[in-house]
């Protein structure tokens, strides 16, 4: 039985165009990496903001394992359900006690005795989630590790200095800090010397021939005149942005990251 895990991080899913890159792309990349699990940030899943359950039925059904949210998790009513009776479906931990769904999900990879815990926190600059996630994260780790060493975190958050910092701040305490939310992949994927895996951020599944996954003209429009318009989601370029993670699944340490970006068509 391996004891290395693989893990597919798939960054900010947008719109219609980046659920099609899920549905296509996702099963070959799978059989290709042998993905033991696959993690996706899907807040921007239904018409480039919030969830619906027939799109968290549809992203499980095309292999993803664990879907995480941020800012937009509470956009649309109709995932409440989901959020409530599903312990799949991850919202950030450092909002409100009471706010609805799982603080974390725990996943036992197929054919292994391992389990992946993940984790979702909203940043606190720019964002404000309701408590500061470097003083959230500790408890959850002490509590988690209970279950399983492998722990998985997306960190949702706009500045990148807060992310990096989180990378440090768990360097050694989580398996990989994984950074999503601004929607541009980095290039700075890297193990950190105590042995986290870490990315700013894994990037955008949707349409590229955009800004951040909108039309462009409407942006361009509302950064020219300061007035309101609506803003679509863009249709071309069509690409799945994510990373690769491998983990000692005995100790939770961090062996590889690789960054991923797969257009649409194209084969692994």
């Amino acid at each position: 039985m391996s004891k290395i895990l693989t893990i597919l991080f798939v960054g900010d899913i947008v719109g219609e165009p980046g659920r099609r890159a899920c549905e296509k792309i996702l099963p070959r990349l799978r059989d290709h990496h042998s993905v033991d699990c696959i993690i996706a940030n899907a807040e921007n899943a239904a018409h480039g903001s919030g969830l619906t359950r027939k799109i968290v039925d549809d992203l499980f059904a095309a292999g993803v394992n664990v879907i995480t949210v941020g800012d937009h998790a509470y956009k649309n009513p109709d995932v409440y359900e989901y959020y409530r009776s599903r312990s799949d479906i991850v919202r950030p931990a450092n909002l409100a006690d009471d706010a609805i769904g799982a603080r974390w999900a725990v996943f036992t990879c197929p054919g292994t005795p391992h389990k992946i815990a993940v984790i979702s926190l909203l940043g606190h600059v720019f964002i404000q989630g309701d408590r500061n996630p470097f003083q959230v994260v500790d408890g959850l780790i002490d509590t988690v590790r209970r279950e399983t060493p492998l722990i998985f975190l997306d960190m949702h958050a706009e500045a990148t200095s807060e992310k990096i910092a989180m990378g440090w701040y768990c360097d050694g305490k989580l398996s990989a800090v994984c950074g999503t939310h601004t929607h541009v992949q980095t290039a700075d994927e890297r193990i950190l010397p105590k042995g986290t895996a870490y990315i700013t951020d894994v990037g955008m599944t949707g349409p590229f021939t955009s800004v951040i996954g909108r039309e462009i003209e409407p942006v361009l429009t509302r950064f020219r005149t300061s007035m309101p318009v609506r803003f679509t989601v863009a249709k071309d370029d069509v690409r799945l942005s994510g990373v690769l993670v491998t983990l000692d699944a005995l100790s939770g340490r961090a062996l590889s990251i690789a960054r991923l970006h797969q257009k649409l068509g194209e084969m692994v």
